[in-house]
């Protein structure tokens, strides 16, 4: 049974100045980013503390693992509006698996207490322009190109790095990197946070509250991987 988000009764919120509805709604986004969050994470140290990762790198079997995650970020983003809610569920539980199978080669790159210090970093940056975005009354609508199109740099710029392996200009796409996804989660936030007044069914309210979790998702992952590269300590 899908829980009603529009029920004022949902985790007790009631405050006379507070929308309990927006309140349940928003919670169910985090709610949804940090099971896939948890879900990454133990997918991670299980590859890497049973091996499985390390067997996989060997095979040309890596690059399906390397680049499932962006087929699956693609087709929940064209197809959730038509998927059932329970289908959509499962196609964000397994992207989460396998975002966390192909990350887990940065357990071989970094130590884990480097990772760690960078996750709870990115943990605290990221609340931090989180509530930005939901308390702030600016309109942050009129960034959105300006990001899109710093995003769009940034992979170019990361595509044409694959074959220079320029150490100067990899830290150049890091520290934008930093500032741009600081950015999205502010701006994303918002956006979210919007969606909710549009009144659609309470499934239809779900799955978009499902995307928006996705949507965090990818800024957190994004934001920890730039952070990492500056404050990772590589193993020898």
């Amino acid at each position: 049974m899908v829980n009603d988000l529009r029920n004022p009764d949902i985790r007790g919120y009631l405050s006379d100045d507070v929308d309990p509805f927006l309140r349940a709604y928003m919670l169910k986004v985090y709610d949804f980013m940090a099971g896939g969050l948890a879900v990454s994470g133990a997918t991670s140290y299980l590859a890497i503390s049973t091996g499985l990762y390390q067997q996989l790198a060997a095979t040309p079997l890596i690059w399906l693992i390397m680049l499932a995650p962006l087929g699956f970020v693609f087709f929940l983003s064209l197809r959730i509006d038509r998927m059932s809610l329970a289908a959509a569920q499962f196609a964000f539980w397994s992207y989460a698996m396998l975002m966390g199978l192909s990350l887990s080669g940065i357990f071989l790159v970094y130590s884990g207490a480097s990772v760690a210090k960078t996750f709870f970093i990115t943990a605290a940056t990221f609340s931090a322009m989180g509530l930005y975005g939901y308390t702030t009354a600016r309109d942050l609508t009129r960034l959105g190109a300006f990001l899109f199109m710093g995003l769009i740099g940034i992979i170019l710029a990361s595509l044409v790095n694959l074959m220079l392996a320029s150490s100067a200009l990899e830290t150049a796409i890091s520290f934008i990197g930093v500032m741009l996804f600081v950015a999205l989660t502010a701006y994303d936030t918002q956006r979210i946070k919007a969606i909710y007044a549009s009144g659609d069914p309470i499934e239809s309210v779900s799955k978009k509250a499902l995307f928006g979790a996705l949507t965090l998702y990818l800024d957190f992952i994004n934001l920890f991987l730039m952070l990492l590269r500056f404050t990772g300590d590589r193993r020898e």
